[in-house]
Parts: C-alpha cells; structure tokens; sequence
C-alpha cells in the first residue's frame, strides 16, 4: 500500500478507523464506512457484500445511494464484477461502465444514468488471508485520474473493514439458524413443493393439526385439498384413529343426510339394516367433508347441529349419538359468494370457517412445477416398468408455459400419458397432450408459427440435450448429432447455449 495519500484520503481513512472503533452495531459501521467514502473521496454510490459461509455466495449488505432492500439481492461465485472479486480476491476497475458487459447492475440504480459518466471500483475485503466480503463503489468517471490509486484506497478501507465483515458473515448465519430453530416444523406430509405460497400452507397446517379446530380447504378443482385434510389429521393426536373421507358432490341429497348421519332399519324404503353414519365411524378421528358447498339444506343444519353440539340423531331415530369428531371441509366454491345469494347458510359458514386454508392454483407455484413433473416421472416410470428418466429441455418449456386449469391432478395425468408414450429416457414434448402444444388464446403469435422459428427451437433443443448427454463437450456432441465441431460451435453461439454449465452441473 502507497504512502502517499493525500490529507482528504487519510481524513477518510482515520474516520473510517474512529467509526469502526466506537460504534457497537457492525451494520451501522459499514453503512457509516460508506457515508466517509462518498463525503471524502467523492464515491456516488457504495455498497458492501458479505460472502455466505455456506455457499459462497456475495450478499449485498449495506448499500448507499442505492434503492433497493439489502439482503435481497446476492452473487454466485464468478457472477458479475461482484462475484468475480469475491471469487479470485483480485481486485477491478472499470474505466467506463459503458462498455462493460459483465457490469450487471442487479440493484437497478445506474438504469437512468449515463453509464459511460461512471467509473467503478470493487475489492476483496480479507480476513486472516480469507476473501470475507467485496467492497464496491462508483465515482463520475472525470474526478478519475489513476485507476489504480483509487483502487489502492478502496483496497486500504477494505482492510480495516476485515474484522468487522467477517463477524457480520458469522452474525447472519447465527440469525439464519436461530430463524430455522423457530421455524416450525415441516409436517409430515404428501405435499410437493417449496415455492412460497406451498411453504405458507404447510405452516397453517402445522399451526392448526394438533388442535381440535375446524377447518375450511378452499382451492380450484385439482390443487390437491385432500392432501391438506390427510396432512392435518396425520398431524394431530387422533391420527391413531380414522380419517373419513365423504365426498359431498359425489351423491344426492337423500344417500347424502343418511350417509353422514346414519338411519334405523326401515327409515326409508331399501333401509332393511340399521347403519352406522360416517360421523359415527370417524368419532375419535376426524372426518373430511370435501365440497360441502354441495350439502342440501337439511344436511347443512344437521351438519351445524353436530358442529355446535358435537350430537345428532340418525335418520328415522329418537335416539341422539354424541360424538367427538374433527371436521376439515374443503370446497372449490366461493362460499362467501354463495352465503350471498342465500344458497349456503351463513351460520355454517362462520362455523366451518373457522381456520381458513387457501391451496394456490398450480400456476402460481412457479418452480414447483417441475419438482412436482420429475415425482411424477419416477411414480409413473416404475409403475409402467419404463426406463424414462429425465423430461427434455422443449418438453420442460411446454410444462412451465402452461398455464394448467385443472392443477395438480391434470399435471399428473399429463406425465402419466407422456410415460406411456415414451420409447426412450426422455419425455419429449411430442409425448405431452395437445392441450400443451398449444397457446391460449391471447398468447398465440402468427409470427411464432414460421417454420424457420420452429426449425431453430426444435435445432436448440437438439444441441442442448445432446451436450448435456456428454457433458458439455463440443466435439462428442458433434459426433453424436453426425455433424462437424465447426457446427455446433456455430450453432452453440448463434443460440446462446452455454456448455460449461452442463460441466458444472454434471461435476456437483
């Protein structure tokens, strides 16, 4: 390190010391490193990134001038200008933002700025000889003479910030892991995914399981609200006991009230044998009404005595059963709407609305998608004795454009056709249903439809499978396609494939 900064340098270096000395928040002392850097050096906007012991990912900390929540945005080892520091510990000047490509300004705050105005330095920030966290800042590009002097007293702060960013790594991941202590545990359950709304749902159904609660399933057709209703009863301290499935739609009125509720012999012509309700079967257990937006009147009362009295009689008796029974109801009807029109009695609803549980449409669980296509594939591939194993990248695009009205259950079916079509190790998108291979309506696009778009999208995916067969080397790939290297490399360009990634993957 040089010694020949000049006074307003060492003023900043020796305010950065006094901050870093007195002050006990360590957040509160990088955010107030980065105010002397833009008060006495001229720095328009800074930021602080600390590494994840884990992963070694960079992850913005502190930042100033910039509009964005800290701790949200993050960079992979070599990602960026960021993630390159972070991962070689070599320090980077860009003259002019303009023309550097790798520059990715994840936070957003240089999109309405003149880029090529700005300079931009980043540097490691060490502790004991260990990259613990990337210091970077901006500067207008004229108040810049050397490149490397303003790097040499970026590089100085860096190291007075060591110590302080390397506890800030250490007090993120005791946070980290005290919030996964408090979190509750994930229930046992059949539930597939990890998206956030699917995450939201497995914590409502550990909140409410091992409480006598009612509760209301609500969710489209296929979404999966009987897994709920099993994941709670399995859950609770009755799941020794029965879990009773009724489905309300399923049969008229008259079987409906006598199906719950149970009759006397002769109560009605065909009753030659006196029969236990479902109700009565699920005493110590609980019983799960799914769609009981379709009760008749008279079963909505009856349903309402039970819930308030926890007794009813059967059908055709005097006599009064008691029962203790945990109710979960489930519909795909807008019960509030329907209580509206004066079709569903408001005071059952108030009763089976007790604890609520929304089941998200399958569209809206973005990444689950997929996780929940490849259980399907193993399900269905061992079931059918196929040696199917993965689902080609066109097929994948197919499934993740969908936009999937019948959910879950239609995903299912889906993957179990394609499963049985498929002669190879791969579900193809020619294996899926008609209904995938086309657009809805307000999405369809003449231009989509040239021959030459599809030629390229059908060659991509060609290229893209085939590297990843080998890894990601060109020349095998050539070989494997009957083609030359000079080709694919062509080709690997012209559509933006990037065959390291496929070395990456197969290598972790």
């Amino acid at each position: 390190m040089g010694s020949d900064f000049s006074y307003l340098e060492l003023r900043a270096l020796h305010e950065v010391a006094r901050v870093l000395s007195q002050s006990d928040d360590l957040k509160d002392q990088l955010g107030q490193t980065l105010e002397i850097l833009s008060t006495w050096l001229g720095m328009e906007r800074g930021m602080i990134s600390v590494l994840d012991l884990q992963t070694g990912d960079a992850w913005l900390d502190v930042a100033r001038g910039v509009d964005v929540e800290t701790g949200k945005i993050s960079y992979r080892p070599g990602e960026g200008i960021t993630g390159k520091v972070a991962q070689t510990g070599r320090p980077m000047a860009i003259a002019n933002l303009g023309n550097e490509t790798h520059f990715l300004d994840r936070t957003g705050a240089r999109k309405s700025l003149n880029r090529s105005e700005l300079a931009f330095l980043c540097v490691p920030i060490f502790h004991q000889n260990r990259v613990v966290g990337v210091l970077s800042a901006d500067k207008l590009a004229q108040q810049v003479q050397e490149l490397d002097r303003e790097l040499e007293i970026l590089s100085a702060v860096a190291e007075l910030l060591g110590k302080v960013v390397h506890f800030r790594a250490i007090e993120e991941e005791n946070t980290r892991l005290r919030g996964m202590l408090a979190e509750p545990r994930r229930p046992r359950t059949s539930i597939i995914g990890r998206s956030k709304v699917v995450r939201e749902v497995l914590r409502l159904i550990d909140q409410v399981a091992d409480t006598n609660t009612t509760v209301l399933v609500t969710g489209e057709t296929g979404t999966g609200k009987e897994l709920v209703a099993r994941a709670i009863h399995e859950n609770s301290r009755r799941r020794k006991n029965l879990l009773v499935q009724v489905n309300c739609a399923a049969m008229p009125d008259t079987l409906l009230e006598s199906e719950l509720f149970g009759h006397e012999k002769g109560a009605f012509s065909g009753a030659v044998t006196r029969r236990r309700g479902r109700f009565e079967e699920a005493n110590g257990g609980t019983i799960f009404l799914d769609e009981v937006g379709e009760l008749s009147p008279v079963a909505q009362a009856k349903l309402l005595r039970v819930l308030q009295e926890r007794e009813f009689q059967p059908l055709g008796s005097s006599r009064t059963v008691k029962v203790d029974v945990r109710v979960v109801t489930a519909t795909n009807k807008d019960l509030e709407k329907e209580v509206g029109q004066g079709t569903f009695r408001s005071d059952l609803f108030y009763r089976l609305n007790v604890f609520p549980i929304h089941l998200p449409p399958l569209r809206e669980r973005g990444p689950d998608i997929l996780l929940l296509a490849d259980y399907f594939v193993i399900k269905y591939a061992r079931e059918f004795g196929k040696e199917v194993k993965r689902i080609s990248t066109s097929a994948i695009d197919m499934l993740m454009s969908y936009h999937w009205p019948g959910n879950v259950r239609e995903l299912e079916n889906s993957v179990e056709r394609a499963i049985l079509l498929a002669t190879g190790d791969a579900i193809e998108s020619w294996h899926l249903p008609p209904t995938l291979q086309m657009k809805p309506e307000g999405a369809r696009s003449v231009s989509r439809g040239k021959m030459e778009a599809l030629v390229g999208a059908f060659e991509r995916d060609l290229i893209t499978d085939a590297l990843k067969d080998v890894r990601g080397n060109q020349s095998q790939a050539a070989r494997l396609l009957g083609t030359t290297k000079r080709i694919i490399q062509y080709k690997v360009e012209k559509y933006g494939i990037d065959p390291k990634r496929f070395r990456a993957r197969s290598a972790s």
